[in-house]
């Protein structure tokens, strides 16, 4: 991680006279289902192994002070404010969660709050998420508040909307929240009911290779595409009343459709109902012990995000394109939003060194970028730092 725990918690006692409670919440990969949680579809995430650090105590007034330990900033004020958003970006989750807690009618004092991450930003492994759920359930556990761990994550999603401005879907900070060792967790995003699978990928390891680009046009892009699929969604609606969502839409329904649908539009509604199915086959293929199968399902999906739901970049496709080349890889894709980020990648365990020099260097040969690497294993959910 970027800091020490036992540093930082020193540093806590110096500041603030008081040892501090430590919390983590992990960052999240997606095996399979992305850019369906907010169409009421169905994900297969996980919890990894990267973490935030949330060190907190009491203040013992009505004054908070946030402290940033990577980025060496901080802020300060009443827990008793009116609350909106600020200028510096990362104050927002915390007082998102805050005004998430407060409208649900939790008491909160002051308190003091310093936190750091070794999950990489930008590489769309949710640290956003993870701040929110960590910070959450350091407030739930410090002032005692009867919140369970989905509500908590409902709680996190909500701070995003309102005062980061990003509408995301449910599934980062439920897979924060809900994550357990050694499964992944197969969420209906439409009525929240989750199943965890167990899974061994065998012969295998899981390998991001980070593309080490940012897109400025992700976020918007991101609101533009769930505005693509309710403009889906409404058209269907004229053929088949009982579509809600596409998350209840057929192929078949679609091509009923087509003819009303602007071709874009129609491209998005495609790749999110295909993308639903494919998370039913992963699951399948887990259950049956068939990890090259989930990796070829990966691929499938990649080309998706990157021909019909076009949240892809050049980047990520040459990632793409570079490991399918490499002896030892039998799958990948982009993860998250898109438009820079992270490939995640099934890679044979005595092949993986040869794969990430491969990767590393044909990619850096192209694009003059350094890609960075990142061997990630899956892990538990939200709780007390141990």
């Amino acid at each position: 991680m970027s800091r020490n725990i036992a540093d930082v918690k020193n540093t806590f006692i110096e500041i603030f006279g008081i040892e501090p409670e430590v919390f983590r919440a992990p960052g999240r990969i997606n095996i399979i289902g992305e850019h369906t949680d907010y169409n009421d579809g169905f994900v297969l995430p996980a919890a990894i192994d990267l973490a935030v650090y949330v060190f907190i105590q009491k203040s013992g007034s009505d004054r908070s002070k946030l402290i940033s330990v990577d980025l060496d900033e901080s802020y300060s004020f009443s827990i008793d404010e009116s609350l909106t958003p600020v200028g510096q970006g990362w104050v927002n989750y915390f007082l998102g969660v805050i005004d998430q807690l407060q409208q649900a009618g939790h008491e909160l004092e002051g308190f003091n709050l310093m936190f750091t991450s070794d999950i990489p930003i930008g590489s769309g492994l949710s640290s956003s998420a993870a701040l929110e759920c960590g910070f959450g359930e350091a407030l739930i556990d410090l002032f005692g508040i009867g919140v369970e761990k989905m509500e908590l994550a409902k709680i996190g999603q909500s701070a995003e909307h309102k005062f980061a401005g990003v509408k995301c879907g449910i599934m980062d900070q439920f897979a924060s929240c809900m994550g357990r060792d050694g499964h992944v967790v197969k969420l209906d995003c439409k009525s929240l009911e989750y199943e965890y699978y167990p899974v061994d990928f065998k012969a295998y390891d899981l390998v991001l290779f980070d593309s080490n680009v940012k897109h400025n046009l992700a976020d918007s892009q991101y609101n533009i595409r769930r505005n693509q699929c309710e403009e889906g969604v409404q058209i269907l609606q004229q053929f088949n009343a009982a579509i809600k969502s596409l998350r209840d839409a057929t192929l078949e329904d679609l091509a009923h459709a087509k003819s009303s649908i602007d071709e874009v539009v129609f491209r998005r509604s495609k790749y999110v109902i295909e993308e639903n199915t494919r998370v039913e086959e992963v699951c399948e293929a887990l259950l049956a012990g068939e990890i090259e199968k989930v990796g070829q399902i990966m691929l499938e999906t990649h080309n998706g995000l990157s021909k019909d739901y076009e949240v892809s970049c050049s980047e990520l496709d040459l990632l793409i394109e570079i490991a399918m080349s490499c002896d030892g890889f039998i799958g990948g894709r982009m993860m998250g939003g898109g438009f820079g980020g992270c490939t995640i990648n099934l890679i044979r365990k005595e092949q993986v060194d040869d794969v990430i020099e491969q990767v590393v260097s044909s990619y850096k040969k192209s694009t003059g970028i350094d890609a960075k690497v990142y061997r990630v294993a899956i892990g538990d959910g939200v709780g007390r730092h141990k």
